[in-house]
């Protein structure tokens, strides 16, 4: 080792750094679809700093990149690549069958500080005890995307909407102004979307933050459902799936739609003909006084155990996502909302949007990143997810007497296909 040639306080320095030979490396990434393109648009600026370090990014697909990753795990690590993209909400089944796959971030530089850099939220479930797995990328701070027009002919003024009851009379103030039109969409038949948002502002999840026991149906948890249920049976929330939403969008079908902040990029690409017509408010609470934060989607970066090129790696990973240059750089080109907080402090964040009415709508979306509450995927989300959303049809249809009674029928469940006790 080439460590040993150097003096102890050149030693301490490089260690520090990540490596001092980490200047000449051909990398490979694992990524998908728009991830994929913002990573790319990151590397002109990151060759700036470090030209002799070569990247590829190969776009597999979300799906493809998952299944690979787990079956290169499986064999030890053969045919990772230097840099796997990592969502959040699967990430933990990673760590949990593999823990030896990837490398640990700490030992590569990732300090305390440069942690301190991101929510809690964004870290939960990609540190495990003193092993930092992977480092936060985009995150998805909710907020309401919402037709200007639509909600003026019906006199609505969006700010006075503080709670989930403001969201229902208002919705039925819309859809009586604009026939046809409808407040908001949810995919009952295919996610737990809303739900899940609702929940984790109100501070509730499938587990507990510690991911040592279930917690779906707490209190919160059962507010929340109650609430999404009464929205739908009030017209408020009708059922779309992803492309029908968009076609609602576009048609002037849809009043609203609630969303992580990436959805700005779906709005604004996929619906150009109307660029002034839409803003963004910040998501309704269960109380005037409730919190007005929560978090869907999102992803990391992962370097593999098995990467001979670990130092070079890491000053990519710590470029694209340590560094306001490289988050806003994603956030312009492909609208991946940055999990770093200093983002926000960036010029771009504070400009004013042409297409969403000149308001400032990254001020505002990203503003909410420090009040989110921590929500655990844990090892055992997919079994989570599908008996909730089996459950979450049994009780619309009328299959339980009341929000409690489903939770604490999907809590059981959720014990029986995890071993988990019940929280109580």
């Amino acid at each position: 080792m080439r460590f040993k040639l150097l003096a102890a306080t050149a030693a301490v320095a490089v260690l520090a750094s990540g490596s001092a030979f980490a200047q000449s490396a051909n990398l490979t990434i694992w990524s998908w679809n728009v991830a994929a393109s913002a990573l790319k648009s990151t590397l002109p600026g990151f060759n700036k700093q470090f030209p002799d370090i070569k990247i590829t990014v190969e776009d597999l697909g979300n799906a493809q990149v998952f299944d690979k990753t787990l079956a290169a795990c499986a064999a030890g690590g053969d045919g990772l690549p230097d840099i796997v993209s990592i969502e959040n909400f699967e990430a933990e089944i990673f760590w949990s069958r593999f823990p030896d796959c990837f490398a640990n971030l700490k030992e590569l530089g990732y300090t305390p500080e440069i942690q301190a850099k991101f929510p809690e939220f964004k870290r939960t479930e990609l540190e495990v005890g003193d092993v930092a797995y992977a480092m936060p990328w985009d995150s998805g701070p909710v907020a309401v995307f919402y037709r200007r027009d639509l909600y003026e002919k019906a006199g609505v003024d969006p700010s006075t909407i503080s709670t989930w009851d403001d969201f229902i009379a208002a919705g039925k103030k819309i859809s009586a102004a604009n026939p046809g039109v409808v407040m908001a969409q949810a995919d009952f038949n295919g996610d737990s979307e809303w739900f899940r948002m609702i929940a984790n502002e109100q501070g509730c999840g499938y587990y507990s933050t510690d991911g040592q026991s279930i917690t779906i149906n707490q209190p919160a948890c059962v507010s929340s459902l109650q609430k999404v249920k009464e929205m739908k049976d009030a017209g408020t929330l009708t059922a779309a799936n992803w492309d029908e939403k968009i076609q609602a969008n576009t048609a002037g079908k849809a009043a609203s739609q609630l969303y992580g902040g990436w959805y700005e990029g779906t709005v604004r690409s996929t619906s150009p003909d109307l660029k002034g017509k839409w803003g963004v408010y910040k998501m309704p609470s269960l109380t005037a006084d409730g919190p007005h934060a929560a978090n869907l989607g999102g992803s990391s970066l992962a370097i593999s155990a098995t990467s001979a090129n670990k130092e070079a790696a890491w000053k990519f990973v710590n470029y694209a996502l340590g560094t306001n240059e490289g988050q806003v750089t994603m956030l312009k080109e492909f609208g991946l909302v940055p999990s770093l907080l200093s983002a926000v402090q960036d010029p771009f964040v504070n400009e004013a949007q042409p297409y969403w009415g000149g308001q400032k709508v990254w001020a505002d979306i990203l503003a909410t990143l420090p009040k989110i509450v921590p929500s655990r995927g844990t090892a055992f989300q997919s079994d989570a997810e599908a008996i909730f959303k089996a459950t979450q049809t049994k009780f619309f249809s009328g299959g339980y007497p009341d929000a409690k009674a489903a939770l604490d029928d999907a809590a059981n469940q959720i014990a029986s296909a995890t071993g988990l006790p019940i929280a109580q």
